[in-house]
């Protein structure tokens, strides 16, 4: 069974919104931080916003005030909502959770440890 899995990746018009979602099998995700990274072909992984379970949340300086992330407790789900796509947006999405030693961090880095989904594809062009 996968740890993480990420859905809601397609083509989007630049301009336009996806919503991705993570969810966890085995894990409840409240009491995790979660990261969102994306890794476009032939680049390196790179971050986009993480909340952690304190539900602070931080975004990098690329997707700030386009991108969302958020909860949904009752669907033990975080997700990624994009706004505003740019076509270098474009890329596969990973989430990442791990358990943290206080509310207020958040994982805007990978660590060894982490656990990670199988990546969704996100594609803005015209």
């Amino acid at each position: 069974q996968l740890q993480l899995v990420e859905s809601g990746g397609g083509l989007a018009q630049p301009g336009g919104s996806l919503s991705l979602s993570c969810t966890a099998p085995e894990f409840t995700l409240p009491y995790l931080g979660v990261g969102w990274f994306r890794q476009a072909l032939g680049k390196e992984r790179e971050g986009s916003g993480c909340i952690s379970s304190g539900d602070n949340r931080k975004y990098s300086d690329t997707v700030n005030g386009r991108f969302t992330i958020g909860r949904d407790n009752a669907k033990n789900t975080v997700f990624l909502q994009m706004n505003s796509l740019k076509p270098e947006d474009t890329g596969v999405y990973y989430c990442t959770a791990r358990r943290t030693t206080s509310p207020s961090e958040c994982p805007a880095a990978a660590a060894r440890g982490d656990i990670w989904g199988q990546g969704t594809q996100v594609t803005v062009s015209s």
